[in-house]
Formats: C-alpha cells, sequence, structure tokens
C-alpha cells in the first residue's frame, strides 16, 4: 500500500506552486482531485512547450491527479466544494487572500463541516501584510528575495532563472508544511491552516544574507559562476567546445584540483587554506583551471578529474540528460501511455524509498477527465451532471 493512500487532496490552485506540492503527494498514493475552471482551465495547461495542443509542463504539474472541471465562482460550484471538503483530508489553493472568504467556503466555513480538514494557502505574500492582496508570482519573490540581486555577472544587471525557481521551492516547502500538519493532527484530531507566501523559503535557501548584513553591513555581490564562499569554483570551457563546472567546497577537493592542473605550489599559500583566503586570489586559481582545461578535450579533462577524485561534472543539456548512464541507473526517467499523446517521458518521483516507494501513475489529464467520476462519488446522478454541465457549472 502507499503511505498516502488514506489522504484525499483537494487541488485547487492554478499554475506550479500548489499544484506541485499536491503532485508531490500524489507521487505517494494520495487521491488528489484537481479542480480548474470548466472554461478557463488551470493556466499552466498553455504554459511551456506542447505537442499535438497538449501541454507538456503539465502532464508532469498534474501527475497522479483526477482532473474535475468545477466553476467555484458559481453557488453550485461552492456546494460541490463544499462536498468535497467535508470527506477530504487537505486543500491546497492560491486564490487573492479573501476569495474564498467572500464565496462563502472559507477556513471558518470548511472547519465547521471538517474539522480535520488542513487548509494549505499559498500566495505570493502571504494572507496578511500590506502586499497580501497584490497579485504575486514567483518572478517577484526571485526579486524580493535577493536572488535575482545577487545572480549574473559582476557587471551586469540582476538575472532571474529562467524556469520557476521560486514556485518549485515553495511547493516543496508546502509539501513539508502539509505533512507537519497532517502529523499534528494525528495528536490533536484537528486540521489546520497553512500560510505560505512565496517570497519566503526562496529567500531561506539564500543562505544568511539579512543576517550578515545585520551583523556586518555587508551585502552579496554578483560574481557570475563565481562563489562568494570558496575557489576556484566556475564553468571552463574545454578544447572540444564543451563546458565543464567544478566546485571546490572541500579544502581537500582545492588542493586535488591545484596538484591536477599543475600548480601545487598555491596549496602552500598561507591564504590557500580557507575558502575566503581563496576568493581573495580568485584570478589566479580561476587562470590555473581555466587555462589547463582549455588545453584538453572535454573526456581527458573528466577523466582526470575523476582519478584525481576531484568534483567535476559536464554542463548537461536535455540531449545530454536522457543518455547518461547515472540517471538511468536511478531511474529518473519513464515513459508512460498519454491519452492524448500515445506515450509521454516524465521524471519519476525524486527520491526512493525502501520500503514505501512512490509512483507516477498516470499524466497530467485532459480537462474535466474525471468531473464525471468524482461528482458520482458525491452522489450525483448522470441528469443532475448532464444539468451542470449545460449550464456551465462543470465540464
Amino acid at each position: 500500500m502507499s503511505p498516502l493512500s488514506s489522504l484525499r487532496v483537494l487541488d485547487v490552485a492554478t499554475l506550479f506552486a500548489g499544484p506541485s506540492a499536491a503532485a508531490m503527494l500524489g507521487d505517494f498514493g494520495a487521491d488528489v482531485i484537481k479542480i480548474e475552471h470548466p472554461r478557463k482551465g488551470d493556466p499552466a495547461r498553455g504554459h511551456g512547450p506542447a505537442a499535438e495542443g497538449a501541454g507538456l509542463w503539465w502532464k508532469s504539474l498534474a501527475r497522479n491527479k483526477r482532473a474535475a472541471a468545477v466553476d467555484l465562482s458559481s453557488a453550485d460550484g461552492q456546494r460541490i466544494l463544499r462536498e468535497l471538503a467535508a470527506r477530504s483530508d487537505v486543500l491546497v489553493e492560491n486564490f487573492r487572500p479573501g476569495t474564498l472568504e467572500r464565496w462563502g467556503i472559507g477556513p471558518a466555513e470548511l472547519h465547521a463541516l471538517n474539522p480535520r480538514l488542513v487548509i494549505a494557502r499559498m500566495t505570493g505574500f502571504g494572507q496578511t501584510g500590506p502586499m497580501a492582496k497584490r497579485p504575486g508570482f514567483g518572478t517577484l519573490a526571485e526579486a524580493m528575495s535577493g536572488f535575482a540581486s545577487s545572480t549574473g555577472e559582476p557587471d551586469g544587471p540582476p538575472v532571474l532563472p529562467p524556469l520557476a525557481l521560486a514556485d518549485g521551492i515553495a511547493g516543496l516547502a508546502m509539501a513539508y508544511a502539509i505533512m507537519v500538519a497532517l502529523e499534528a493532527r494525528t495528536q490533536t484530531g484537528r486540521g489546520q491552516v497553512v500560510d505560505l507566501a512565496i517570497i519566503e523559503p526562496i529567500l531561506g535557501l539564500l543562505g544568511p544574507q539579512v543576517t550578515a548584513y545585520q551583523a556586518l553591513g555587508v551585502l552579496p555581490q554578483r560574481t557570475g559562476n563565481r562563489s562568494n564562499s570558496n575557489a576556484p569554483r566556475n564553468t571552463y570551457r574545454t578544447r572540444d567546445g564543451r563546458w565543464v563546472a567544478i566546485s571546490t567546497s572541500a579544502q581537500s577537493i582545492a588542493e586535488r584540483v591545484m596538484r591536477l592542473v599543475g600548480r601545487p605550489e598555491l596549496i602552500d599559500e598561507p591564504w590557500f587554506a580557507t575558502g575566503q583566503g581563496r576568493v581573495a586570489h580568485v584570478d589566479e586559481l580561476d587562470a590555473a583551471v581555466a587555462d589547463w582545461i582549455a588545453a584538453r578535450d572535454s573526456e581527458e579533462v573528466i577523466t582526470a578529474f575523476e582519478e584525481a577524485q576531484a568534483a567535476i561534472a559536464l554542463v548537461y543539456d536535455a540531449s545530454d540528460i536522457v543518455k547518461d548512464p547515472q540517471y538511468q541507473a536511478l531511474g529518473t526517467f519513464l515513459d508512460l501511455p498519454d491519452e492524448e499523446l500515445g506515450e509521454v517521458t516524465l521524471q519519476n518521483v525524486w527520491f526512493r524509498l525502501s520500503e514505501t516507494p512512490g509512483e507516477i501513475r498516470w499524466p497530467g489529464p485532459a480537462k474535466g477527465r474525471h468531473t464525471d467520476e468524482v461528482l458520482g462519488e458525491l452522489g450525483y446522478d448522470a441528469t443532475r451532471i448532464a444539468d451542470l454541465r449545460e449550464r456551465g457549472v462543470v465540464a
């Protein structure tokens, strides 16, 4: 039995952060019911590349979910949500603060129906504060957290990531928060409200920038691919035009790299003994590594670093990833049958449990694929469902 198979999760969130959290619960057996608007659908369906009209990001984001299309702004749609919430364990939502309350399906009403319900609220800025009701996306969190200001070349502009980074981090944090709330429920018998602002989890992963500013008055500076904490750390181009990345976070690794590239005398310098000391001499260290790598093809570079037990990796794109033997050994990707595409490749569960492993059972379904099934479980007969569909309440 999957470890979360006893849980029912209502995913009424859109785009990435909230739905990512719900997907992670589904990976381990939770019955995740994805609720989206009958006509508009989840905007995530239209993000990123598509094949035969089907969004490929959606195939991963909505994996393992049953898709029901219900208009929650309508009275009948709100009635359906109440009925679902009454028999669910978790509700994940990311409406602007006050929206559910205005519809009469806020935490007070939902907890009156089901005191054990965990209500996971995911917004850009949280439920309180002067910015709470502003529209918020991961891009704003990447800007406000200090990520963008510390990313990029020293003489260049702040750089935003080319992916939903803050949303993904917030999704991980929310999945963790939900599991904590569910564990608390085993002790108290009651659910609770989780209030997660997307601007906060990414802030926590950026290290002690605020602590350092308050204590020392220092601000992180843009360093490109270099590090403020250790050196050498960068990407370097090989003779055959490939790029490699190396890291020397451990002192022993830094020493091995300098011996390998023919500069062992640098190890005896007093400044070499600390990461900060090496950062102060990064130009000299980087030049030594870059020159050595530039004179050799990538295969020779990788082999030499591996023999020296120094950390290195080729800079991959997707075509490299699918061929990599390490990913293949881990079973990182799998091909699944899909009703719209015939077959689709998805990344597997992010980690392996020895006794109760997770599983990707099916890709993200078409809009409304399970509406009749979900409403049937609530006792709606075919005539009633047809009436709701004709009136645009469901699809």
